[in-house]
């Protein structure tokens, strides 16, 4: 039987096409939520008035991104003129597209500033605003349904 020990080019190469695998083949400084969170941290005032302008984020990436499941967990480093700070993105996948559900500068001095409403206020959201005093959209008359009763069969469930 003859064997062969394994070469560094081989290991590498598998090490290379396990990470590919975990990544979804890209890198995760392109992932969608990134994207978003660079743009916003690059035009935030306030990232600017904590950091001092202008504010640059590295493209090296920490964390999770699944696509199966559709959660990503990612940070990254952000430099301005007057300090330094990571930026902690959270993002779901719904229907096929990711959106970011919470945005934070985490600076090395002072206190963690969420970005998440700036992010909303700035690129909108899909979730309606409750507006208590707005009339119905729908013109019918007919009155709402009354109550419902439902009877359940005697005895424990699966009986």
């Amino acid at each position: 039987m003859i064997r062969s020990r394994p070469t560094v080019r081989g290991i590498a190469g598998l090490g290379i096409a396990c990470l590919l695998v975990a990544t979804g083949c890209r890198p995760l400084a392109e992932h969608p939520i990134i994207q978003e969170a660079t743009a916003e941290v690059r035009e935030n005032a306030r990232v600017a008035e904590v950091l001092g302008g202008p504010v640059t984020c590295s493209t090296s990436v920490r964390g999770t991104a699944n696509e199966t499941d559709g959660i990503a967990m990612l940070e990254f480093d952000v430099v301005g003129s007057k300090g330094k700070g990571v930026v902690a993105v959270e993002g779901k996948k719904t229907a096929g597209d990711w959106g970011v559900t919470m945005l934070e500068l985490r600076p090395k001095a002072g206190d963690r500033v969420s970005l998440t409403a700036d992010l909303e206020a700035r690129t909108g959201t899909d979730t309606p605003k409750f507006d208590p005093t707005a009339s119905s959209g729908t013109s019918s008359s007919a009155p709402p349904p009354g109550d419902i009763e439902i009877i359940l069969p005697p005895g424990p469930p699966g009986q």
